[in-house]
């Protein structure tokens, strides 16, 4: 993995630490844990919520978000071929807006995979 994805695991390892250390976060910490829940396999396998989850990050334009969905699209054995199609369905349902965020997702994810050809 490249240096781009070493800055993110640390700065959202870092910054989830303080967040769930903080006192009196019930709530917080409640999402947290549904969004882990979210994403585990049950009528669908974890691949499927994972893409699910990256194309709504792509429209709705959470960079961030994008980011943690490509980490685990590829832990998960998403391949190149199959991340351009979801990026299709991405742009069609988000408009052109999402071209920007599709090039950052390119990036991280030549970073990810250690493919910058």
């Amino acid at each position: 993995m490249g240096i781009l994805v070493d800055q993110y695991n640390e700065y959202r390892t870092r910054m989830n630490e303080k967040i769930l250390s903080a006192p009196n976060n019930k709530v917080i910490k409640r999402i947290y844990g549904v969004d882990t829940l979210a994403y585990d396999a049950g009528a669908l396998d974890e691949l499927t919520k994972e893409m699910l989850g990256l194309v709504s990050s792509m429209v709705l334009r959470c960079d961030d978000c994008i980011r943690y969905h490509l980490i685990q699209c590829h832990k998960l054995g998403l391949t190149t071929e199959q991340l351009f199609e979801i990026f299709g369905v991405a742009n069609l349902v988000g408009g052109t807006i999402v071209i920007p965020h599709t090039r950052r997702a390119i990036e991280f994810w030549e970073d990810l995979t250690n493919d910058n050809a």
